[in-house]
């Protein structure tokens, strides 16, 4: 007889054109957590459920934020308390080297990598020179390595809040100074552009707050224009809990087929928005976040939605734990006839959270990647600390984690 092939739901290929997209849409089970903890060691899974257990405290979360910041002051050591815990669930390893083991071990689970150097330095010279470097090697690092879907930097780790804020602001209050230091920061952004192109390795630039992302958006726009001629190496990130996302979004397209480039756009909902809300209060300026929890997650699926309509000019990374989203984009995909594998669209989740989303996703046939950040324990920890208060912000996360562990742990139990 000869040999079945087989699909990524376990469906024989010459069976797929029977089955209608809508069953093809519920076979995608993010409650499946054999699928989503199928990486990790009964070891793990009640780590993970002891941590999350604490994280789902929000005064515990606050009181830890402050007690990190005094020992931080005061040069405590702290990696003995954080690298069993918060370090081990959701940060790869201190170097690029130490991240070797994840890496690897998400693969076997068709789930890709992209590595984010974590580090906070303050914004001296020195610390904007190392940040810089470091990600110079972590865009070497990811040249032909398959396993490592795109690169990342964060554009305010090289220059200064006060140079991207008047760069963006209030350009004509610069003085030489001031320019010469925004020039000094355009080339370090260009030539992580550069390298990346060089290397042909896709390369996100981070959103920032409201105040610094007019100059990155002038940067971001530009290096597409540049390198993004054969196919989308630079990503500009939308965060679409902003108003202006979608007009932006459509600008963007124009300018791709004016030019005659490919466009890479990342959608996250937005990571500043109770700080934006009292600087615009503060300053005098329109709230530049939308009105509603809805209006957010309608404006990230519009736009989603019309990068998918326009994918010969864009490729997307959307980064996300709304199941809800992930669910629209898979079925989308499908409806459309866009391969699960098409290059073009990739799905993702930050390291150690939303695993029933990734895993399962994977499964199915869809490009994912983890955010892996990496960097000392110290170095990373206002990161970790976010992480852990996103957990207990976020309506019900902890509580999704929560009951996704639960259940695993006792259907382990129960075989």
């Amino acid at each position: 007889m000869p040999a079945i092939a087989y699909g990524p739901s376990g469906i024989p290929f010459s069976d797929y054109l029977n089955i209608s997209i809508d069953k093809l849409y519920i076979m995608l089970d993010f409650n499946n957590t054999e699928i989503a903890f199928s990486a990790k060691s009964d070891g793990e899974l009640q780590n993970a459920y002891r941590l999350f257990s604490v994280i789902g405290h929000p005064g515990l979360v606050k009181c830890a934020k402050v007690l990190t910041g005094v020992a931080l002051k005061i040069h405590f050591p702290l990696s003995w308390a954080v690298k069993p815990t918060l370090y081990k669930q959701f940060v790869g390893g201190e170097t690029l080297q130490d991240c070797v083991p994840i890496i690897n071990h998400l693969q076997k689970f068709n789930v890709k990598t992209t590595l984010d150097y974590s580090a906070e330095s303050e914004q001296t010279p020195d610390g904007i020179q190392a940040t810089f470097e470091e990600t110079i090697r972590s865009i070497d690092f990811a040249k032909d390595n398959p396993n490592l879907a795109y690169a990342v930097f964060k554009p305010s780790t090289i220059t200064t809040d006060e140079i991207l804020a008047k760069a963006s602001e209030r350009p004509n209050e610069m003085t030489a100074d001031d320019r010469f230091h925004f020039n000094a920061f355009r080339e370090r952004f260009m030539a992580l552009c550069t390298r990346a192109y060089d290397n042909n390795v896709r390369v996100l630039v981070d959103a920032e707050d409201y105040c610094f992302q007019e100059a990155i958006d002038r940067l971001t726009d530009e290096a597409m224009r540049l390198f993004n001629k054969k196919r989308a190496i630079v990503f500009a990130t939308l965060q679409m809990y902003r108003h202006d996302r979608m007009p932006y979004l459509r600008r963007i397209l124009d300018d791709a087929t004016a030019n005659g480039y490919i466009a890479g756009v990342k959608f996250v909902r937005g990571a500043y928005m109770e700080a934006e809300r009292e600087r615009a209060t503060r300053m005098g300026y329109p709230d530049p976040i939308c009105p509603t929890k809805q209006a957010t997650d309608e404006n990230f699926d519009a736009a989603v939605r019309f990068t998918v309509e326009h994918l010969d000019r864009f490729e997307m990374f959307m980064g996300t734990h709304n199941e809800e989203s992930n669910y629209k984009l898979a079925r989308l995909l499908d409806e459309r006839g866009i391969a699960r594998g098409d290059s073009r669209v990739f799905f993702a989740q930050l390291l150690g959270m939303s695993d029933n989303i990734s895993f399962n996703l994977a499964r199915e046939g869809y490009n994912v990647t983890k955010y892996v950040p990496y960097a000392s324990v110290r170095d990373v920890l206002p990161y970790l600390l976010r992480r852990a208060e996103e957990n207990t912000s976020v309506a019900g996360q902890t509580g999704r984690e929560l009951r996704m562990l639960k259940i695993e742990i006792a259907r382990r139990r129960k075989a």
